[in-house]
């Protein structure tokens, strides 16, 4: 039992540093002003999705070994983020279209 403990903290420690690497990262790119804006967009998409994969894997224990269930709310979280960003992105360029 305090194996498990500890691999659960151990896990949740290690998942903590690499998220504040990735964020730190993607900071750092925006805020060097020497790299070029797209190079800095990649570097921050990247750390991004590295940073989604370090969540499910670290915190929400989906892993490759992962359940039906797991799909389940992979598949709806999918869902509901692109629709949240592509409603934002179609309500910001319509009123973007009536200010002009």
């Amino acid at each position: 039992m305090k194996d498990d403990a500890r691999s659960e903290m151990r896990r949740y420690a290690i998942g903590a540093v690499l998220s504040a690497a990735l964020t730190l990262l993607a900071f750092w790119a925006v805020m060097s002003h020497g790299m070029a804006r797209s190079t800095a967009l990649w570097i921050v998409g990247a750390a991004a999705l590295a940073q989604i994969v370090v969540q499910m894997r670290c915190f929400l224990h989906v892993g490759s070994s992962s359940k039906r269930e797991d799909l389940h709310l992979i598949l709806f979280s999918l869902v509901l983020g692109t629709l949240m960003v592509g409603g934002t992105i179609w309500i910001m360029s319509s009123l973007h279209d009536r200010m002009y």
